[in-house]
């Protein structure tokens, strides 16, 4: 069996020069097209990257902004009320008027505190157990002495304060 012939034939030949120019001619759009589209992506991803670059700089200085208010705010955070409990009121059978009226007597006697910066507040705490414990009250024609129970220093001072007789 033989291979026919075609090579020597003019048609035959006109059809495969032409294939070998229009697959050389397709290659070359392909390159060009092909070219364009990795260009213009090239381009998109740098413009990205440049973005991303900038918001993270920003990103990065925001935070840093936002930390030292964090640290001036938490420098500057007062406090704002002074909460005081008596604990065993009922174990001398006070009633809650006497009560009341000896938790607003001890809120007097460090109402100084309000509006103060929490890091002083804290730094006189032995100050202000000493105020409280070192004062007798009158109660009911009773001296009563009060005996710091708990003290939680943040925006609002609270207090827990047990009584005695003195």
């Amino acid at each position: 069996m033989r291979i026919p012939p075609y090579y020597r034939l003019p048609s035959w030949q006109r059809f495969f020069a032409g294939m070998a120019l229009g697959g050389i001619i397709s290659w070359f759009i392909f390159l060009f097209i092909f070219g364009q589209w990795q260009e213009r992506y090239s381009k998109e991803i740098k413009l990205q990257q440049d973005a991303i670059y900038e918001l993270e700089k920003d990103k990065e200085i925001w935070q840093e902004e936002f930390k030292k208010l964090n640290k001036e705010n938490q420098k500057k955070l007062t406090v704002q009320d002074i909460s005081i409990k008596i604990v065993n009121g009922e174990k001398y059978k006070l009633d809650s008027f006497s009560v009341f009226q000896l938790e607003d007597e001890i809120k007097e006697d460090i109402s100084m505190m309000i509006a103060k910066d929490m890091d002083t507040v804290y730094k006189s705490s032995e100050l202000i157990k000493k105020i409280i414990e070192n004062k007798t009250h009158r109660v009911n024609e009773k001296r009563y002495r009060v005996e710091v129970k708990e003290l939680v220093i943040y925006t609002t001072v609270s207090i827990e304060l047990n009584i005695m007789l003195d």
